[in-house]
């Protein structure tokens, strides 16, 4: 992928001197104890009462509340000049997505709110609770951040056998794409169907549509990539498919514990995106599950 010398975006936050240190007592619980020990459990009565309250009118996010588990400790972090490259590698792919993004809302009568990327290590608070590294990148839609660990990509070449520059790119596109899902408000009504028996469906649905927005994504950036780049963005989707992870892992595949679909539904959305170039051509939602 042609990425040197471009546009670098300025929504990131480089938090790879910041470290949690050991648990502590998150926020609503600090609130719980004090207001306990204060006015025993009628203030507790009051407290939720009021949280609801403010809860309903937006005025607090009790993700956020609940979303700590210990504190971040300022540390001396020195990157190795291959991460530091990498770290600027991802600064542009995230600029790419913001152009391209905010073309096709304005296409459709939309406007674009650009999603901040956090670059940490190992462990760190986010508003959907503490942030792993082993977790993989994840966006979080309550405060709408993508978080990354650069140490992923060394799993996704070593451990996944998906190297290259585009397949990392793949993977942030992929996450703006459940920024896209956030915006347009998909994700909140997936949300309202935890608890369903068939949930994982919906999960699955949305994971394919991010893929589809990945490949989105990369339709409108043909003119930088290389050749090889689109078979290193389907080799990594074909190596993080459901059927291929659980197969590694537990030596079987369960295909109603599926979450993100398979190898092949992967591959076969990013490339439906890759061909559209639309976003109305990606609704995972209308096709029947059998097909998908």
């Amino acid at each position: 992928m042609k990425w040197k010398g471009r546009r670098s975006s300025t929504n990131v936050e480089d938090a790879r001197g910041r470290r949690m240190g050991g648990r502590g007592v998150g926020g609503l619980g600090t609130i719980i104890n004090v207001v306990l020990r204060l006015f025993g459990v009628k203030g507790i009565l009051i407290l939720a009462v009021l949280g609801i309250a403010a809860w309903q009118f937006g005025l607090i996010d009790p993700a956020a509340l609940m979303g700590g588990g210990g504190r971040v400790q300022e540390v001396n972090y020195q990157p190795s000049p291959e991460e530091e490259e990498l770290f600027q590698f991802v600064t542009v792919v995230l600029a790419d997505t913001e152009d391209i993004w905010t073309r096709e809302f304005n296409r459709v009568g939309r406007q674009y709110q650009e999603p901040q990327l956090v670059i940490y290590r190992s462990r760190y608070p986010t508003a959907c609770g503490t942030g792993d590294a082993r977790m993989g990148p994840f966006y979080c839609p309550a405060d709408k951040k993508i978080y990354i660990d650069l140490g992923f990509y060394d799993d996704l070449a070593r451990q996944f056998d998906a190297p290259g520059d585009f397949a990392q790119a793949y993977v942030i596109a992929h996450e703006v794409g459940h920024h896209v899902q956030n915006l347009l408000g998909i994700s909140g009504k997936v949300a309202q169907m935890r608890g369903r028996p068939d949930y994982n469906q919906y999960s699955v649905r949305l994971e394919l549509q991010a893929d589809f927005l990945a490949g989105l994504w990369a339709n409108h950036n043909r003119r930088y990539l290389d050749r090889g780049d689109i078979e290193e963005a389907m080799r990594a989707a074909n190596q993080i498919g459901d059927d291929a992870i659980q197969s590694r892992t537990r030596g079987k595949v369960t295909p109603h514990a599926f979450t993100h679909g398979t190898s092949e539904q992967r591959m076969r959305w990013f490339i439906r995106g890759l061909e559209s170039g639309r976003i109305e051509d990606g609704d995972t939602f209308e096709v029947p599950y059998e097909r998908l």
